[in-house]
């Protein structure tokens, strides 16, 4: 982790410590997603390959890819939260007073938490209802595809139990811009 972390307004805070167990969490949900990612990168890679040069499609490659991006969506969620990737509109809270402004964050980050906890019951449930119903290709128990929003709203809450405190005190360790830098002398 870096030193410091690049607020919203461009200003530079101390970044927050990070623990042994909290490293080891992430190391291993980005490498899952990495995995997933691969794996369907050369899963749709083949497929297209063994379409056009032997005429012959594997009929499951479209289906596993896309439970495969449902899963990196939900089990990435959380990694985007880390970095403030998520769309959040901040307008009313940056006027408001420093106090103020991390009760309305309190609430906030108590409303996820709410929001994420009825996504983990009601998931579970949804999935072990499906549970009995097959995908239509690859005739596996539909409740596993499922299983990926529940799992991915417990991989947030874990995520919002490590960074809690640098949510509310808004030191998340937000990325550098995406947009290309502008060439002031060039054309």
């Amino acid at each position: 982790m870096a030193a410091e972390a690049l607020q919203p307004d461009g200003s530079l805070a101390p970044a927050r410590p990070v623990g042994p167990i909290e490293k080891l969490f992430l190391a291993a949900n980005r490498w899952i997603v990495i995995a997933m990612m691969a794996a369907m990168v050369v899963m749709v890679f083949a497929n297209v390959v063994s379409r056009y040069v032997w005429n012959y499609s594997f009929i499951w490659a479209e289906e596993l890819s896309q439970y495969l991006m449902v899963w990196i969506t939900f089990l990435g969620a959380g990694l985007a939260l880390r970095e403030g990737r998520h769309v959040a509109v901040e307008l009313l809270q940056d006027r408001l007073p420093v106090r103020t402004r991390a009760w309305v964050r309190h609430l906030v980050a108590a409303l996820i938490i709410v929001f994420l906890l009825a996504l983990v019951v009601l998931g579970f449930q949804f999935a072990l209802f499906a549970w009995e119903q097959e995908t239509p290709v690859m005739n596996i128990p539909l409740g596993i595809p499922y299983l990926a929003v529940p799992l991915g709203a417990l991989l947030l809450l874990v995520h919002i139990g490590f960074i809690y405190r640098a949510f509310v005190d808004n030191r998340l360790e937000y990325p550098e811009s995406l947009e290309a830098p502008v060439d002031e002398g060039g054309i």
